[in-house]
């Protein structure tokens, strides 16, 4: 009854995802990886508990893509030992990921769920005012 709204809910979503990125400061983009990649893995999280591989998998495999190609990407080489610290943090967090999906492992989700969770705390806490506000998870 219901599959029929889904292409256009997802369609808005998208929308809505698009306008927010556009709209952001590169504090609030860096903030917008940060709660993607926490969604993600708690997207697999669920998954895992209910043994849906495929979806664990896909929910991984955005996570692993945001923390590669955004979080670590987004480093500026010239941002010194912080930024050589951050990228060595997020290649374990990879790995970690890696392992967590290739065995079923929500310790190892939990694990990197609250290493990101206190990265985008420490995020949030160095940007603007406005930003300050928690995001309800």
């Amino acid at each position: 009854m219901f599959a029929s709204h889904r292409p256009a809910a997802s369609a808005y979503r998208k929308l809505d995802l698009e306008t927010a990125v556009a709209q952001a400061d590169p504090h609030g983009l860096v903030a917008m990886l940060f709660d993607g990649a926490l969604g993600a893995i708690a997207q697999a999280r669920g998954a895992g508990r209910d043994a849906d591989t495929a979806l664990r998998g896909a929910a991984t495999t955005r996570a692993l893509r945001i923390l590669e190609e955004g979080l670590k990407a987004s480093l500026d080489p010239r941002g010194g030992e912080i930024a050589s610290n951050l990228a060595l943090l997020y290649e374990y967090m990879i790995g970690r990921l890696l392992a967590a999906n290739a065995s079923a492992d929500d310790a190892r989700y939990a694990e990197v769920s609250g290493m990101l969770q206190q990265l985008r705390e420490a995020w949030i806490a160095i940007g603007p005012p406005a930003r300050r506000a928690p995001v309800a998870a």
